[in-house]
């Protein structure tokens, strides 16, 4: 699945088109997470202007210029957004124009060539058809109000996942209130860097690898641990995603990016998928265990149990 660095990374990849006239959008299969809307095609004529990341989800923001516009018309808006997410397996693949549709090849997105660009066909791929392109208009409240915090902004530190935990904010409305105050959260820590309410983008991978650095065990339950243990975690949480995206995402299974190529981050993993192999400080075998479904890897003598 294309975790935060791989969407990162695709926003990346798209630059080349900014600035570029849509001329044709063709929907093959439009039964993806939920249906691809009707009136698609009606990007045709647009520039994209700008693309923009909110958790695992892009932004493309397109505008029709006056240029192009000639007489307005009242259903035609000057701005359009679409979100796309990439779903399990989708991916988002620059080619040439007059490239043949491949074999799960959803939608294709024709650009105009102009003076220092060609032509480009943008092909959205999708195996298992998990993924989503929809109006940003009818979905951006439903899928983004819920939303943590971004894992590499500034406000993203060991105090703030200590007050998560502590339910700092919560509890200061419910006193001024003279409500019962709520309990610290005591889940394990892997599972509240990868709640998606508390903060975004942290996959299994990154949680994994991040844990194992910071020398705790992933079971550990989160109103354990102190302020200096968080933020240690979470400077390895940006370290991990921030060396992920440098090196392009890790390229798990059919990920790969707008420019054809693929991500080398799984070449470097410590911990992640290495159950039974030795550790890479210790020696000691890589142990695994299952939280929230979720298989997680660690070492048992770098990262020991919690007593």
């Amino acid at each position: 699945m294309p975790e935060l660095p791989e969407v990162e990374t695709t926003k990346t990849s798209l630059k080349p088109l900014l600035k570029k006239q849509v001329a044709q959008v063709d929907v093959y299969q439009p039964k993806l997470r939920w249906p691809v809307p009707d009136d698609i095609h009606r990007l045709q004529g647009y520039t994209l202007q700008q693309v923009e990341r909110r958790a695992k989800y892009l932004i493309l923001q397109f505008q029709r210029l006056p240029s192009q516009s000639g007489a307005k018309t009242a259903n035609m808006p000057d701005t359009k957004s679409i979100i796309i997410h990439l779903g399990m397996s989708g991916s988002l693949q620059q080619f040439q124009v007059g490239t043949d549709k491949r074999k799960h090849d959803h939608l294709i997105m024709q650009y105009k060539a102009d003076d220092t660009k060609p032509a480009i066909q943008l092909h959205y791929h999708d195996p298992r058809r998990f993924g989503a392109i929809l109006w940003f208009d009818d979905y951006a409240e439903k899928l983004f109000d819920h939303l943590g915090i971004e894992p590499l902004d500034d406000q993203f530190s060991g105090d703030y996942l200590f007050d998560k935990i502590h339910r700092v904010a919560e509890n200061a409305i419910r006193s001024c209130h003279n409500k019962p105050l709520l309990k610290p959260i005591s889940r394990p820590i892997k599972a509240v860097i990868m709640d998606q309410e508390v903060v975004v983008g942290v996959g299994n991978i990154y949680a994994t690898e991040s844990l194992f650095l910071s020398g705790i065990h992933p079971i550990t339950p989160a109103d354990q641990l102190s302020k200096v243990q968080l933020a240690e975690l979470v400077k390895y949480i940006k370290e991990i995603l921030k060396r992920s995206i440098t090196q392009g995402g890790s390229t798990l299974k059919d990920f790969t990016v707008a420019s054809g190529t693929t991500g080398y981050f799984q070449q470097t993993l410590l911990v992640y998928g290495k159950y039974k192999s030795p550790c890479p400080t210790c020696g000691a075998g890589i142990d695994k265990v299952v939280i929230t479904g979720r298989a997680s890897t660690f070492c048992p003598t770098c990262q020991p149990e919690p007593s």
